[in-house]
């Protein structure tokens, strides 16, 4: 039997969400799936959803400013008319799609600025005969909530309208209280998959030797900018050079980093196979974002980790010290980011020894083989 599976996500400032979600999209349409994702940030015409049909709705992203409000793609504010023709495009999408199965990426511990869309979807899905299989998608580590009241909200929302939280990452390394602690209240619904990364390395692509990327691009030109001014500080400074700015950076200061870099440095906004370039660099200079992360444990690739911590993130913190912790990497703190302590922090990684290749994760294929045997418990 062919099950058919409605994925939502929404990225509003990096990539992260939307690539996860790509890879577990293209694994389930590799299956037994048919596969409808419904998007709603600006659109990434790199990123690969194999055989699952992407439907773009009308995208929005974060200000400046950080999460709370929304823009939309002319950067005017997304208002309340706008938000509705969305929800009745998205529940549309849900309806033609016919789902057995409804994933929503983050939601709700995160994106509770798409509450507009998602409440409505949410209870139009449990009003189905047959009620398809709900599920939340998180990554491995959730960002520390400060607002009162908050974490409770989104732990009744799991334990009222889901029927499991898909949790990518080791258990028994991170489990998700350790971000979460009301994780326990719903402890029977939480499946740990693994992380989500490349489904294979395959082989060592050596373009270059040290790779610096910035993940999505929108808050990676202060990395960029150390970068290339570290580099003449480091030992690695004869190497050939790569950075990566990301599609979202602007145009203009990508522009402005490729008049500064000399010889033996590339400034590219989008590279494909970066695992296989991981694997074949000395050094790879990153912020600690989910998807990174995973590609660098794939490629076992010496790295420097500058994680993401404006607007109070908390998460690629986490992450980070938690590498360096186990001796897999160096991390500098972003506030205290200067081409000299990126240096530092190059040389300091270089006497590390090479971390063994953690081979491929396979949280998108541990997603496909528990909702196969769900739903076929369920529909069957």
């Amino acid at each position: 039997m062919t099950w058919r599976v409605f994925i939502y996500v929404q990225h509003l400032l990096g990539i992260g969400h939307l690539v996860r979600t790509s890879r577990i999209a293209s694994a389930l349409a590799d299956g037994p799936f048919e596969v409808t994702v419904a998007s709603g940030g600006v659109p990434v015409p790199q990123l690969d959803f194999g055989k699952a049909r992407v439907v773009q709705l009308p995208p929005v992203r974060a200000d400046a400013s950080g999460f709370s409000a929304l823009l939309d793609a002319q950067g005017a504010p997304f208002l309340q008319e706008a938000q509705a023709r969305r929800a009745a495009l998205l529940r549309t999408a849900f309806d033609d799609a016919r789902p057995h199965a409804l994933l929503l990426e983050a939601f709700p511990f995160a994106r509770r600025q798409m509450r507009f869309e998602l409440l409505p979807l949410l209870d139009h899905a449990r009003a189905q005969t047959p009620r398809p299989l709900i599920l939340s998608s998180i990554r491995d580590i959730l960002q520390e909530s400060r607002t009162p009241g908050r974490a409770e909200e989104s732990a009744a929302l799991v334990t009222e309208a889901f029927d499991h939280v898909l949790v990518h990452g080791d258990g028994a390394a991170t489990p998700l209280a350790a971000s979460f602690p009301l994780a326990a209240g719903f402890a029977e619904k939480i499946v740990y998959t693994g992380l989500v990364g490349p489904p294979l390395v395959g082989e060592a692509i050596s373009t270059h030797d040290v790779i610096v990327s910035a993940g999505g691009g929108a808050v990676g030109e202060h990395l960029i900018g150390c970068a290339l001014h570290a580099r003449p500080l480091s030992p690695l400074r004869d190497l050939r050079w790569l950075l990566v700015t990301g599609p979202n950076m602007p145009a203009a200061i990508s522009a402005e980093f490729a008049q500064q870099a000399g010889g033996r440095v590339s400034i590219e906004r989008f590279v494909t196979q970066l695992p296989q370039r991981l694997k074949g660099a000395a050094l790879s200079i990153s912020q600690a974002g989910y998807n990174t992360v995973a590609e660098i444990l794939g490629a076992g690739c010496r790295s420097v980790l500058v994680p993401f911590a404006e607007h109070g993130e908390t998460e690629q913190t986490v992450r980070a010290q938690g590498l360096t912790r186990r001796g897999l990497a160096v991390s500098v703190a972003e506030d205290g980011l200067t081409p000299e302590r990126l240096a530092t922090a190059i040389s300091a990684a270089l006497a590390l020894p090479p971390p063994a290749a953690h081979g491929p994760q396979d949280g998108a294929a541990a997603t496909r083989g528990f909702l196969e045997r769900t739903l076929a418990r369920l529909f069957s």
